[in-house]
């Protein structure tokens, strides 16, 4: 059995719903605030990333002494044993 309380606080909130245009449903000043933060999220994530990809320092292609000298350095390593 419901109380005289939840009845009240139910007609209430069932004339809110009856007079609300659902046509004209808007984000309101929470949705601009989500959106906002959302934003400033992504742009601080991106001005990081960037400051982190300045310190990456790699090259595309070895040059030919370094990629020789790991090829004969692989050839010359013992095989391991099995039993």
């Amino acid at each position: 059995m419901m109380s005289a309380t939840s009845t009240l606080a139910l007609t209430h909130f069932v004339t809110l719903a009856d007079s609300f245009d659902k046509d004209k449903v808007t984000p309101g000043v929470l949705g601009f605030i989500v959106f906002a933060v959302i934003g400033g999220a992504v742009w601080l994530l991106m001005k990081s990333m960037n400051k982190h990809m300045k310190k990456v320092d790699f090259e595309e292609q070895p040059k030919g002494g370094e990629a020789a000298g790991t090829a004969s350095a692989a050839a010359q390593a013992p095989e391991p044993k099995t039993g």
